[in-house]
């Protein structure tokens, strides 16, 4: 895996040999992808293999018909890939009539295997049965019965031990292309769960970046929101206050645009360390902070525990969340954040008195449903809704004990 990531080479065929997935390589011309050197290799050594094998054979001399015939098996195993069917059905056919004229033996039959191992890979299997079992039979009828009314003359009759071995070695091929088939079809499940599965990961990536950035601006625009209201108000009649408020959205919008840049630095540059550490619970006092210049004060019980960077991660933003929902939200000023650490989980609950100030009591849709998939994320649950006494609770529930991130 390691050479990998360097730029070496990948693990050999691991996926299938290359040939057999042109997808993932640039498009190609056409002719390009037509097999010629395989093609014409075979029909090299069709032609010279058979020459040499009619030395000593008591059939019927190899002239330029015969030669016709084997170039007819042979050449349309170019388009193989692209026509399996008729291919494999036209190559048995050629041969058959070959042998009936009582043509020398030899390696033509290895057009018939090729043929065959094709069109059985790319799914075409009854085709591919067909035609051998033609072949077959079709050997069998001249070789056993008819043998004394076709060429060559004074020929004799095969023996039924020739027309086994010539079974054995047509299930031998079939064997083969079957092999080579389901081989296929396993390395082609592969590529395409390892596709999904990349598909899956940019998605979950794309909404960590989501859930990242609204947290990030949710909280920040509420506290400018919320200056900038007071900052109005206060701009004729205070204007000591109005400057402290401007301040204040000055503050925040810095901090929100070093956050937005740090997202997306690590979104140009994935394989890049970020720059400045993740925010955690350890930066809570500041958060009340921030949340005491929007008017909120933030009353904090416990000590934040040591945690796992995602686990830390998680559960800022899910205290931001629900702290930002009790400005935009709540008509309560004083929020309650208590933090409890045992057994392995912590509890994260905010609390405000309320009352709610619109219909999105204790938060919008999207930011409830970030704050459950972070928490989801880690294994751990969000519980949010109103309290029994009035106010609204969001209690968070996470585990602690994770394994480092890789």
């Amino acid at each position: 895996m390691e050479a990998e990531h360097r730029g070496g080479p990948p693990h050999r065929w691991r996926h299938g040999p290359p040939w057999w997935h042109p997808v993932d390589r640039p498009e190609a011309p056409r002719s390009a992808r037509l097999p010629w050197r395989s093609t014409l290799l075979l029909t090299a050594v069709v032609l010279v293999g058979t020459a040499f094998a009619a030395h000593g054979q008591q059939r019927v001399q190899l002239d330029g018909y015969g030669r016709a015939l084997l170039l007819l098996a042979s050449v349309p195993l170019l388009w193989r890939q692209r026509h399996p069917v008729p291919v494999v059905l036209g190559t048995a056919a050629t041969v058959l009539l070959y042998l009936v004229l009582g043509y020398p033996y030899g390696p033509v039959l290895l057009t018939v295997a090729v043929a065959c191992f094709s069109a059985i890979v790319t799914g075409h299997r009854q085709a591919a049965w067909v035609a051998l079992g033609l072949l077959w039979a079709g050997h069998a009828v001249v070789a056993l019965w008819l043998y004394r009314l076709l060429p060559p003359a004074g020929d004799a009759g095969a023996g039924l031990t020739q027309e086994i071995v010539i079974g054995t070695w047509v299930l031998a091929v079939v064997a083969v292309s079957e092999l080579a088939r389901v081989r296929r079809e396993q390395w082609a499940r592969e590529r395409a769960d390892r596709a999904l599965a990349a598909e899956r990961r940019a998605d979950e990536e794309r909404m960590r970046i989501a859930r990242e950035l609204h947290d990030v601006l949710a909280h920040s625009i509420s506290v400018i929101n919320v200056q900038a209201g007071a900052g109005l108000a206060l701009l004729d009649s205070d204007p000591e206050q109005a400057r402290a408020a401007l301040t204040t959205i000055k503050a925040a919008s810095k901090e929100a645009l070093g956050e937005v840049r740090q997202v997306l630095a690590a979104l140009c540059a994935p394989g890049a360390a970020p720059r400045a550490p993740a925010p955690g619970l350890g930066r809570l006092p500041e958060l009340a902070e921030q949340a005491a210049a929007a008017g909120l004060c933030v009353e904090i019980e416990g000590t934040p525990p040591r945690l796992p960077p995602a686990a830390d991660l998680a559960a800022f933003r899910i205290v931001q969340e629900a702290l930002t929902n009790v400005v935009r939200h709540s008509g309560s000023r004083h929020a309650r954040v208590r933090l409890a650490h045992e057994g392995g989980v912590l509890r994260l609950r905010v609390d405000d008195d309320g009352p709610a100030t619109g219909a999105e009591a204790g938060g919008s849709g999207n930011g409830l449903a970030g704050m459950r998939e972070r928490a989801a994320a880690l294994g751990g649950t969000i519980e949010a809704g109103p309290r029994p006494g009035g106010g609204f609770r969001v209690l968070a529930v996470l585990p602690t004990h994770l394994e480092e991130d890789r």
